[in-house]
């Protein structure tokens, strides 16, 4: 792998993502058309579809014999395809979008011939942070400092365990894992003082990557919500833990197989302690 064709392959990356990511900048709640999918906590928008829309076609304009997945459009493949696959979830945090909660993100990566993830961004518009990672490139956050000054700074996360440990989980949309999770969670708090949840898969791993959180643990994602963020935290020098689901060339997997997965990231000392036995 060529250091261009990485740095190509997230410059790509970095133009869908924003475009993804104006969408969701101009939201506007009379223009939701909000249904829900799973449950009364799972949704789609007007805003994810639009801005799915807008990330698949500047990666079709940049790189045309590329095959796309994402969340709520159907896998396009070239019928000349490169062997290189992007994994797009165009508005990640969809409830914390309609609550106006500033936590919601659009997330793109894109993976090679061999399987391994490339590169992969996450632009949160309201937060104004654009996070970014290539593979061997390291991690890094793109926002303002106090002076409205634009800077990019590497990302380290926590390399060593600390004091008021932090851990980021969720209990699911699914009533019988969410009482499961919850009986467990006691037990999962050992080593840490408080949890947090953000609402949006990709952020909390890029929070664990920025040093914000120092463990994140999920059940029920989607190979579209950690794409990105668990290579971002990777380069950021945190283990991470992918679960290995059916292929998104042939849709989006069944809810049983996602409940039954988990993703993990965390300071590496920490891994282990908080995730259920392999």
């Amino acid at each position: 792998m060529s250091a261009e064709l990485l740095e190509e392959l997230l410059a790509v990356a970095r133009d869908a993502a924003a475009a993804g990511a104006a969408v969701l900048a101009g939201r506007d709640p009379s223009a939701f058309a909000a249904t829900a999918k799973t449950s009364d906590a799972d949704w789609v928008t007007a805003f994810d579809l639009a801005a799915e829309r807008a990330v698949r076609s500047a990666i079709s304009a940049a790189r045309p014999h590329d095959t796309i997945t994402g969340e709520e459009l159907a896998p396009a493949v070239s019928a000349s395809a490169s062997g290189y696959r992007w994994s797009v979830d165009p508005l990640d945090g969809t409830m914390n979008f309609i609550r106006n909660i500033a936590y919601y993100c659009t997330s793109v990566a894109v993976t090679g011939p061999d399987g391994g993830w490339l590169a992969g961004v996450v632009a949160a518009p309201a937060l104004g942070r654009t996070y970014y990672a290539s593979r061997g490139g390291g991690a890094w956050l793109s926002d303002r400092g106090p002076d409205g000054v634009a800077r990019v700074r590497r990302l380290d996360g926590p390399l060593a365990a600390r004091n008021g440990n932090l851990l980021a989980t969720s209990l699911t949309y699914d009533r019988t894992i969410q009482s499961r999770l919850a009986s467990e969670l006691a037990g999962r708090m050992q080593g840490f003082n408080d949890f947090r949840r953000l609402g949006s898969a990709a952020l909390e791993l890029c929070a664990v990557a920025d040093g914000g959180l120092d463990a994140y643990l999920e059940y029920g994602l989607f190979e579209h919500d950690f794409a990105a963020g668990a290579l971002i935290a990777e380069e950021a020098g945190a283990w991470v833990r992918r679960p290995q689901l059916s292929s998104a060339l042939n849709g989006l997997p069944s809810s049983s197989e996602t409940l039954s997965a988990w993703t993990a990231a965390s300071v590496p000392v920490l891994a282990g302690t908080y995730t259920p036995p392999e």
